[in-house]
């Protein structure tokens, strides 16, 4: 999902971050929101639906919406799109109103 040659843009190569989602070792790379490298790794859905548990992805991209609301670190209701990736993150899909048990 990662655009790496394109026409006019170049890329430069960034350090790969390791993080946990949903208990699997994953890897993401430096600048990376949570999001970005959840979609990355063709991960669509991030959390689902208060009532209808209807899954939600990656849609403002800029903290507006709730759609990218994750449990990050044992932290529920955080913004995966504005959220940078750090090495060792632990993140799960959030379900409900993302509220531990």
């Amino acid at each position: 999902m990662r655009i790496k040659k394109h026409p006019i843009l170049t890329f430069p190569e960034r350090e790969e971050i390791s993080f946990i989602f949903e208990g699997k070792n994953v890897i993401g790379y430096q600048g990376d929101t949570i999001a970005s490298a959840l979609h990355d790794l063709d991960i669509k859905t991030l959390s689902y639906s208060i009532k209808l548990n209807r899954p939600r992805g990656f849609y403002c991209a800029i903290g507006n919406c709730a759609s990218c609301n994750m449990v990050v670190n044992g932290k529920p209701n955080v913004r995966t799109c504005i959220t940078p990736l750090k090495e060792n993150m632990t993140v799960e899909r959030q379900k409900n109103k993302g509220v531990l048990k």
